[in-house]
């Protein structure tokens, strides 16, 4: 089995390779652009950007690959409200572009779309945890173009009979992440204090969101078992099913911590529209798929320590 995973650079991308090519047995191909770094033995390597529909369709047309993993976003809500132009090509001219590539190809892989639980947004108490038929009512310019990305994969399996099956992933954390995300930045600025490279003051935003944090080691073995058994021009939630405020995310990582630090709100951090509550109701991938997520969250926090105690 060949798969193609587009935007492999980024956190996801060196997991679910390890994922294919170690669990799977997959021949794995992937890509990144020109400037970002991804080094690994276990995938053929090819610099992309999704932008130029040439090079795409040259690309998909060279490997003809069985699966496609669409990975490749701008996945920053923050970045999103500084560039919202940017967020808007990359996420739905993007995949446009691999679309139809694909359409163009004569193959006809199975293509793995991977949204976002953002798009949902205000969600109704009544509402939570969310199914994949609530009403969308994205609040921020990431999660509309997200939402975007979806309705064009639904129109491209009805429309043209391709084998597509969309995902929103819910957050997902884990050793390797940005500290542009809320938990690697928080883990980060307590390992910073530990080895005495910072204040014992923790820079942090809004404490009370709740959000549905999952391990990306579980992350990308969903993905891979929509692959098998997802049904075509379906969507699922990808997520832990249980939502955790901000809060006491921080509180278990200073719980690991050997040096006191205190906490500080930092006005720049705060988002101009932050979503109170958001959680997975994953019933329909459990049941297509038989996945669960097996990692613990402290766990997953004690590795995203480690990781930042070794690179610091």
């Amino acid at each position: 089995m060949k798969a193609l995973i587009i935007g492999a650079a980024g956190f996801v991308g060196g997991h679910l390779i390890r994922h294919l090519v170690c669990d799977c047995g997959a021949e794995v191909a992937a890509t990144k652009l020109p400037h970002e770094k991804l080094e690994t033995e276990q995938a053929d390597i090819y610099d992309l950007d999704i932008l130029d529909t040439c090079a795409v369709s040259a690309l998909v047309k060279e490997i003809k690959p069985d699966q496609i993993y669409h990975l490749a976003a701008q996945s920053s809500v923050k970045v999103s409200w500084e560039k919202p132009q940017l967020t808007a090509d990359i996420n739905v001219k993007g995949t446009i572009n691999v679309l139809e590539a694909v359409r163009a190809s004569g193959c006809t892989p199975r293509i793995l779309l991977v949204g976002s639980g953002e798009e949902y947004g205000y969600l109704k108490p009544d509402e939570i945890p969310v199914r994949e038929d609530t009403l969308l009512r994205a609040g921020n310019i990431y999660a509309a173009t997200k939402a975007c990305q979806g309705m064009l994969g639904e129109i491209y399996a009805r429309a043209y009979g391709m084998d597509i099956v969309m995902v929103r992933a819910f957050n997902h954390i884990g050793p390797g992440q940005s500290e542009i995300f809320v938990v690697s930045d928080f883990c980060r600025q307590a390992v910073m204090t530990e080895k005495g490279l910072r204040e014992p003051v923790m820079s942090v935003g809004n404490l009370a969101a709740e959000r549905d944090f999952t391990d990306v080691r579980d992350i990308v073995r969903a993905y891979s078992s929509l692959m098998k058994s997802g049904r075509k021009g379906e969507t699922y939630n990808v997520g832990s099913g249980k939502a955790r405020s901000i809060q006491s995310i921080l509180e278990m990582i200073l719980s690991k911590t050997s040096v006191h630090i205190d906490v500080k709100q930092d006005i720049a951090r705060m988002r101009p529209s932050d979503v109170p509550v958001i959680a997975a109701d994953i019933t329909k991938l459990k049941a297509d798929t038989g996945w669960e997520p097996v990692i613990a969250i402290g766990d997953t926090i004690d590795d995203i320590m480690n990781y930042w105690r070794k690179i610091l």
